[in-house]
């Protein structure tokens, strides 16, 4: 009994509507930021184009074409066990350009039978607005994010569908894994995130505090105007947490595994408490950065704090400041380097698989914040084979249940308050770092492969009897 979860908890499943959907130019629908996405490999990097080239390889075009086969795909979680779906409403679907003032009817039909049928099945939907999805024509036309124009247009956006679904959809999130841009120096974070390209001379660091606060304040917007739209809203963040020990007791490592990680908590510190953290307005002031907020937008932060905290989880990583051990260097304090965990093993992308560590991050986050958690990602990517028409992957079992064995500890023995669990990518689809889809995650395996080949029959592999046993089972 110890290791049981609440009676309503939300066993799930997640995926991204660019990495699923397809159907890129139907129905209306503009270019996104995904859609100039090119195809990578494992260790090579995704090109993002100036729009969209005649000959280049977008797998986010098809995706999975989940646009065309949601209802199969629903009855399928239904014959899972789900009760609750994570997904995202495609931005372009709704606005094609961004900066419209009236939404596209055919995109708002399509969600709106997506959750009908959701909810035929007795399925929760779990909506993000804005999943690494941004239109095309706001960066070309106003630059992205840094540019505070967006703040409206999201808010105009997420007022439509919130109040268009606001009888279908309970729970909402806003801007998904928004702090993986932290540092500006990950080109497809800040693209994806904040619509952002940089220019030879610019300041990256500057502009993603900038991009990011503006989104932080588009967030907080959104927030009270969802509770004014329905009292009855759970509104989160979007969290991507990967917790940075310290490679040794040195306190000087210890002190550099706290600089790194007040740049993660950065964006849910504002989020869950409403004012710019102290430790970010000193950096800004070191470092001569002039971030703009007027007192209108300080008190938007503070009207709009979040209900609970979603979350990814997939590793940890370490960081050292001693001399004889070798890493990337690091901004953040003084001869600090970014090192592997000696102590764990890693997938085949070179992922820290370490279970105790999504116990480690529930504490922390819970008590940092005091607010309900949701871990709304969590996964193992990995070349699946098809033999004889079946997949056997003991890999992807042995690496949830570590993972749900470590939740049921936060949940049992630390007293933490976990509203879900859903898993990334319960359907194979379309990897966002390297546009693959061999680099696979689902409990259903989608007959495609990296070059776009294949019948997009769709197979259950051996973790779906055991994922549908442990929801059963709760």
């Amino acid at each position: 009994m110890a290791n049981k979860f609440p009676k309503d908890f939300l066993w799930g499943g997640a995926v991204a509507a660019h990495q699923v959907e397809g159907a890129w130019n139907v129905d209306k629908k503009g270019v996104s930021t995904a859609d100039v996405m090119t195809a990578g490999a494992n260790g090579v990097a995704r090109e993002i184009t100036k729009g969209i080239i005649e000959g280049k390889n977008y797998p986010n075009h098809e995706a999975i074409d989940f646009y065309h086969h949601y209802k199969e795909d629903i009855a399928l979680f239904k014959e899972l066990g789900l009760k609750a779906f994570r997904t995202s409403i495609n931005w372009t679907r709704i606005f094609p350009n961004g900066d419209e003032e009236k939404p596209n009817e055919a995109g708002l039909q399509f969600y709106d039978d997506l959750f009908d049928e959701l909810l035929k099945n007795n399925i929760e939907p779990v909506i993000t607005l804005s999943h690494f999805e941004i239109p095309y024509h706001l960066y070309e036309e106003y630059g992205g994010f840094t540019n505070k124009k967006l703040i409206d247009f999201f808010v105009h956006y997420a007022k439509t569908v919130m109040t268009r679904y606001k009888d279908k959809v309970k729970y909402w999130m806003t801007f998904n894994e928004i702090n993986n841009q932290a540092d500006g120096q990950h080109t497809l974070h800040t693209w994806t995130n904040s619509a952002l390209l940089f220019e030879e001379g610019d300041n990256k660091e500057a502009l993603t505090f900038q991009a990011g606060l503006n989104e932080l304040i588009a967030s907080a917007k959104v927030v009270k105007l969802g509770h004014e739209i329905n009292p009855d809203f759970q509104i989160g963040c979007m969290m991507a947490y990967v917790p940075v020990y310290p490679y040794s007791c040195n306190p000087s490592d210890l002190m550099a595994s706290v600089k790194v990680m007040d740049r993660r908590f950065f964006y849910s510190d504002i989020h869950a408490r409403g004012i710019i953290p102290a430790y970010a307005q000193k950096y800004w002031e070191q470092k001569g950065y002039e971030i703009e907020i007027t007192q209108e937008e300080r008190q938007a932060l503070k009207e709009g704090t979040v209900d609970y905290i979603g979350f990814s989880y997939y590793m940890s990583g370490a960081v050292t400041t001693l001399p004889d051990v070798a890493g990337d260097e690091i901004t953040e304090f003084p001869e600090a380097k970014v090192i592997l965990n000696p102590y764990v093993s890693a997938s085949d992308w070179g992922w820290q698989i370490d279970p105790v560590g999504l116990r480690y991050t529930l504490n922390i986050v819970y008590e940092r914040y005091n607010l309900p958690l949701f871990i709304v990602e969590n996964g193992f990517g990995a070349y699946d084979k098809l033999e004889d028409g079946k997949i056997h992957d003991p890999y992807r079992i042995d690496y949830l249940q570590k993972h749900i064995d470590q939740m049921a500890l936060a949940v049992n023995v630390d007293g933490v308050d976990l509203m879900g669990y859903t898993p990334w990518g319960v359907i194979d689809l379309v990897s966002f770092g390297s546009g693959e889809m061999e680099k696979r995650y689902g409990f259903i395996y989608v007959d495609k492969d990296n070059a776009g080949n294949g019948t997009l029959k769709r197979l259950k592999k051996d973790s779906f009897a055991w994922y549908q046993k442990l929801i059963q089972e709760n």
